[in-house]
């Protein structure tokens, strides 16, 4: 980790060069050609210095990544059409590829059904085995450009059903905040996948790609079958 962060703070100087087209709020924009955020305030450039400073020292001491990230700053499983299903419920109600069952009356909460992880290349019947992913873990986006979001930019990331995988829960929970070059599905045949989906997001959302991670993509892309 301590190669990684110093590679990156080391190419921040390159990085501020300038490209066509303004900067944003943030002080950097997103380069279209290359998909990766460029600060180009200095500003910028402390924010996530700090950011990743702050996450260094975390995996260093063995603790949880908190000081500056808060998921309950995040709205998530909202239940926007306010039918008692919430985000979870709908995305395994969506993914499944059997008519779910529910706990209750009112059908808030799904039990059963049949979901295909791609992660592990796994089917699953319960619910319960699942957790619903964040391609692009808020933790992660939070330290890469979302830690000056508005609380509807925070909402909007961590419901859209674009960002949401429903996968197994041991496996979603080895992944943590990491990035593709800290963790790949075990499932080499999602790589592909799971390259593209991670850089969309990147580019929807304007988030910081570092230089480790671009690589990792590239490398994903690598994978893809030939057009």
């Amino acid at each position: 980790m301590r190669i990684t962060l110093a590679i990156f703070l080391a190419l921040l100087p390159h990085l501020s060069l300038s490209h066509p087209g303004g900067v944003d709020k943030q002080g950097g924009h997103l380069d279209p050609q290359t998909g990766r955020y460029h600060c180009h305030r200095d500003d910028c450039k402390r924010a996530h210095e700090q950011q990743h400073k702050a996450e260094q020292e975390a995996r260093e001491e063995g603790r949880a990544f908190s000081t500056l990230y808060d998921r309950d700053q995040w709205p998530h499983w909202t239940d926007d059409d306010h039918d008692c299903q919430d985000t979870r419920a709908e995305t395994l109600i969506q993914t499944s590829r059997t008519a779910v069952t529910f706990s209750d009356p009112r059908q808030c909460t799904v039990t059963n059904g049949r979901w295909y992880d791609p992660y592990t290349d796994r089917t699953f019947t319960r619910a319960r085995s699942l957790d619903i992913d964040h391609i692009v873990p808020l933790r992660h986006a939070h330290g890469h450009g979302a830690d000056r979001w508005s609380k509807e930019q925070r909402q909007q990331f961590a419901n859209d059903p674009q960002n949401l995988l429903a996968v197994s829960a041991r496996a979603n929970r080895s992944k943590g905040a990491s990035s593709p070059d800290q963790w790949l599905p075990p499932n080499q045949a999602f790589w592909c996948e799971y390259g593209r989906r991670w850089q969309a997001l990147k580019q929807r959302y304007a988030l910081m790609i570092t230089p480790p991670e671009q690589e990792a993509l590239d490398r994903l892309a690598a994978t893809c079958p030939a057009l």
